[in-house]
C-alpha cells in the first residue's frame, strides 16, 4: 500500500473525485460515497479482497451505532410536527418576546424546531408565522429571514438527534451528554451573532407587505388552535428526551460508578433509550391532537429515514477506508507536525466540504469518520473536535445546497438577497461558534471542564 506523502494526494483525488461526482454529474451522495471509496481503495492500492470488506464493515459500523437512533430521530420530529406542536413553541416565543425582539425569537424558534425536524421542514413551517410577523411590525422580511435561516441550520448542523451532529459524536467516541450541553453552549452565541445581530443590517429595507393569500395563510399558522398543544406542552415534549440524557449525565458524575442508580442512569441516559423513551412520552401527550394516525407518522418517518441512514452509512464506509488506508493518521500527523491543533484541522476539513458539495451532513459525517479514530490516539477532546467539525458545516451556504434553494423559494427573495442573507449570516454564525469551541479549547487545557 502507499505510504507517506502520497497518502495526502490521494486523499486529495478522493475527495476531488466524490465532489465531482456529486455537483458535476449529479450523483446521489449515497452511490457517490460508495463509488468513491472502492476507487479510494484502489488508488493506496489495497488488497482488493480488503476493499469491499472495509465498506462493508464501514457501513454497518456507523449505522450500528446510529442507526436506531436516527429512525428515532425522525419519528419523534414527525411526531411534533404532526400534533403542531413545533408551530405552538414558534407562537409562543414570538408572544413572550414583542415586536422589539421579534428576531430573537425567530431565530430561537428555528434553532429548536429544527433540532428534531429537519431544516428544510422547519424553515417552510415557519415561514407564513415570519411573513405575520414582519407584516405586523413594518419592518422588512429580510431580517427575519435570516434570523429564521441560521436558527435552523444552527440547530440543524450542532445539536443531537439530528443525524449529522449524532453521526459525529459517534464517530469521535463523545459522550453524548457533554456533547449536548457544549453544543448548545456553541450554538447560542452563533445563532444571536449571524442571526439577530448580522439581521440588523436590514433594519432600512423596505417594509414587508403581505398579499391577501399569505395574509390567510399566516392568520391560519398564528391563531389559538383549540387543536394546537399549549407552548408549555410543546416546550416539555421538546426537551423531555435531551434533559434525560443531561440528567443522566449529572448523575454519573456526582454519584459513585458501582452505584444503582448511576446503572439506571447510564441505561436510561443511553441515546437510544432517551430517544425511544422521548417518542414514546411524546405521542402519549400528543396524540390526541394528530389527524393522522400513529402508524402513519411512523411510516411516513420511515420514507424519510431511508434515504438519511444510506448516506450516514455510505459516509461511515468511505471514513473506514480512508482510516484502513492510513490516511487518517498521516493527515493527522501532519497537521500535528505543522502544529495545527486538531480543532481547528476538523473545522476547516468540514467547512471545505460543506462550501464544495453543499450537504451539511455529507460534510459532517464524512469529516467524523476520517478525523475520528485518528482523533482517538491524541489528547484532543473528542466532544470540541466534534464542535468544530459541527461549526464548519454551518456557514459557507451556496447554490450547490439545496437548503440555499428551500430558503430563497419559500422565503420569495433572490439569489443575491439569500447570499446576503442565509450565506453571509450562516458563516458568520459558523464562525461563532468556532470561536467558542477554541475558546473552551483553551479552558480546557487550563483548568479542565467536566466532560471533556
Amino acid at each position: 500500500m502507499i505510504t507517506g506523502y502520497g497518502l495526502l494526494i490521494v486523499f486529495a483525488i478522493s475527495i476531488l473525485i466524490l465532489l465531482v461526482s456529486i455537483i458535476k454529474f449529479k450523483l446521489n451522495p449515497f452511490i457517490a460515497l460508495l463509488l468513491t471509496s472502492i476507487l479510494t481503495g484502489f488508488l493506496v492500492r489495497m488488497p482488493i479482497g480488503d476493499i469491499s470488506s472495509t465498506i462493508s464493515s464501514g457501513f454497518g459500523n456507523t449505522l450500528g451505532s446510529i442507526g436506531i437512533v436516527i429512525g428515532l430521530g425522525i419519528v419523534f420530529g414527525n411526531v411534533l410536527s404532526e400534533s403542531k406542536a413545533t408551530q405552538s413553541i414558534a407562537n409562543g416565543l414570538l408572544s413572550k418576546t414583542g415586536n422589539k425582539n421579534a428576531a430573537i425569537a425567530v431565530t430561537t424558534a428555528g434553532f429548536l424546531i429544527s433540532i428534531p425536524v429537519y431544516m428544510d421542514a422547519a424553515f417552510v413551517i415557519m415561514m407564513p408565522i415570519v411573513k405575520y410577523i414582519a407584516d405586523k411590525t413594518k419592518k422588512s422580511l429580510m431580517i427575519f429571514i435570516c434570523a429564521l435561516g441560521v436558527g435552523t441550520i444552527v440547530g440543524h448542523a450542532m445539536v443531537i438527534p439530528t443525524p449529522g451532529p449524532l453521526s459525529v459524536a459517534a464517530n469521535m467516541n463523545a459522550d453524548v451528554g457533554a456533547f449536548i450541553f457544549y453544543s448548545i453552549l456553541c450554538a447560542f452565541p452563533a445563532i444571536l451573532v449571524g442571526g439577530w445581530l448580522y439581521g440588523k443590517r436590514f433594519n432600512k429595507a423596505e417594509a414587508f407587505k403581505m398579499d391577501k393569500s399569505e395574509a390567510e395563510v399566516a392568520a391560519t399558522a398564528t391563531e389559538s388552535d383549540e387543536n394546537m398543544p399549549s407552548f408549555g406542552l410543546s416546550m416539555f415534549t421538546l426537551l423531555f428526551p435531551i434533559c434525560i440524557i443531561l440528567l443522566s449525565n449529572v448523575i454519573k458524575a456526582v454519584l459513585p460508578a458501582d452505584s444503582m442508580i448511576v446503572s439506571v442512569a447510564s441505561f436510561l441516559g443511553d441515546k437510544n433509550i432517551a430517544l425511544l423513551i422521548g417518542s414514546v412520552v411524546a405521542f402519549a401527550l400528543l396524540h390526541s391532537y394528530f389527524e393522522k394516525s400513529f402508524s402513519e407518522v411512523v411510516i411516513e418517518a420511515a420514507d424519510s429515514a431511508g434515504l438519511i441512514l444510506l448516506i450516514t452509512g455510505a459516509g461511515g464506509a468511505f471514513g473506514s477506508v480512508i482510516n484502513a488506508s492510513g490516511i487518517g493518521d498521516f493527515l493527522v500527523a501532519t497537521m500535528s507536525d505543522l502544529s495545527i491543533p486538531a480543532v481547528v484541522l476538523g473545522f476547516v476539513l468540514s467547512a471545505l466540504l460543506r462550501v464544495s458539495q453543499g450537504s451539511t451532513t455529507v460534510a459532517l459525517v464524512t469529516t467524523s469518520s476520517i478525523l475520528g479514530p485518528a482523533i482517538a490516539a491524541t489528547s484532543a477532546s473528542p466532544v470540541l473536535v466534534g464542535l468544530a467539525i459541527c461549526a464548519g458545516g454551518v456557514g459557507l451556504s451556496l447554490p450547490n445546497d439545496s437548503g440555499f434553494w428551500v430558503l430563497s423559494r419559500f422565503g420569495g427573495i433572490s439569489v443575491k438577497d439569500t447570499l446576503n442573507s442565509w450565506t453571509i449570516g450562516g458563516t458568520l454564525a459558523g464562525f461563532s461558534a468556532f470561536a467558542v469551541v477554541l475558546i473552551l479549547n483553551v479552558l480546557n487545557s487550563v483548568i479542565g471542564l467536566p466532560g471533556l
